[in-house]
């Protein structure tokens, strides 16, 4: 990102106005890297949670490197097509001033010296929504902002992408993924990017800020060459959501909750059948809880699939992982042969 690109956009913002009649006094004619990103995206905001989110596809490695911004108590951002990066940071450095989504991007583009090719869209914490789609744009392009939402695509095979994609999102239930995931779907199912597929991602925070970035990003995935982007983009959500009660399981252990790290693991296992780690960390906690018979046939399963698994049990009392005994253990390893 150019300074003199950063200083420009904030002039704007700190004049206080942004308008087209002002581009020539206040535009920025310094070149700037452009990237043909040309894509479908989607940014949201769920109104009972606050969260907000941005999930894209493209034919083009790494998409999520480049199109998806967000910060939480902020906003988020999708910039693609002839795609400027700076659109990202400075929209959220601009919201996070005081500017709405509108006010962000209409300063972006008066210091932008070619907004014509850009496709970008915002919105902001309080659900505020912006976009825009350049009159140059490779078609066919265009956008739908709706409420809490926007949807916006360009080179597309044809017209219907943007609006099968808000129609999938409106209809859609579940959560904030849920609901994004639908809609980059249903841009697949209608014809998607006229070049194919390559890369996908999607990027949520919360609605409100803690103060920990690291936990402050409740979902952030990116899928950078595959020849189904969007599938198996749709699969590391189930992934990360079975890992999301492997963590709260986890913390159940560190707060002597043995049941509440039961019902966690549980459902991490039935998101995740084939992973064996839930497994054995279901299995321990099945012995913490004084219910040894019920670990054994689980045990069992865990070891067949990996004896590394029978060489880690035994350290695990010398960290007050496992509440078991010498013959407890013997047990366990006899009965699992």
């Amino acid at each position: 990102m150019r300074l003199t690109w950063a200083v420009t956009a904030l002039a704007v913002f700190l004049i206080g106005g942004a308008t087209e009649s002002g581009r020539a006094q206040v535009r920025d004619t310094s070149p700037r890297v452009q990237r043909r990103v040309h894509t479908y995206s989607i940014v949201a905001r769920d109104p009972e949670t606050g969260e907000m989110g941005v999930a894209v596809q493209s034919h083009w490695f790494s998409v999520g490197s480049l199109v998806t911004w967000g910060e939480a108590g902020v906003g988020v951002v999708a910039t693609q097509s002839l795609i400027d990066v700076s659109y990202g940071p400075l929209g959220l450095a601009l919201m996070k001033a005081g500017r709405s989504a509108p006010q962000a991007l209409a300063a972006l583009k008066v210091a932008d010296p070619h907004p014509e090719i850009r496709q970008v869209a915002m919105i902001d914490a309080s659900g505020n929504v912006a976009a825009h789609t350049g009159e140059k744009c490779i078609p066919d392009a265009g956008h739908i902002a709706g409420e809490n939402f926007s949807v916006q695509a360009n080179l597309m095979l044809n017209r219907k992408v943007w609006p099968a994609m808000a129609e999938a999102y409106r209809n859609t239930q579940g959560d904030l993924a849920d609901r994004m995931l639908a809609a980059l779907e249903a841009a697949q199912s209608v014809g998607g990017d006229i070049r194919g597929q390559q890369s996908a991602a999607i990027l949520i925070v919360k609605g409100e800020s803690t103060g920990q970035p690291w936990a402050d990003t409740v979902m952030e995935l990116r899928i950078e060459d595959h020849p189904a982007p969007v599938q198996e983009l749709k699969r590391l959500v189930r992934v990360h959501r079975a890992y999301q009660h492997m963590n709260r399981g986890d913390l159940a252990i560190e707060q002597g909750n043995v049941e509440a790290a039961l019902r966690e693991y549980s459902a991490a296992e039935a998101l995740f059948p084939g992973n064996v780690e839930m497994k054995f960390w279901h299995a321990v906690s099945l012995v913490n809880a004084g219910r040894v018979e019920d670990s054994l046939p689980l045990f069992k399963q865990i070891f067949t699939a990996d004896r590394n698994w029978a060489i880690l049990l035994p350290r695990l009392p010398k960290v007050d992982l496992l509440d078991a005994d010498a013959e407890t253990l013997e047990r366990i390893l006899a009965a699992t042969q």
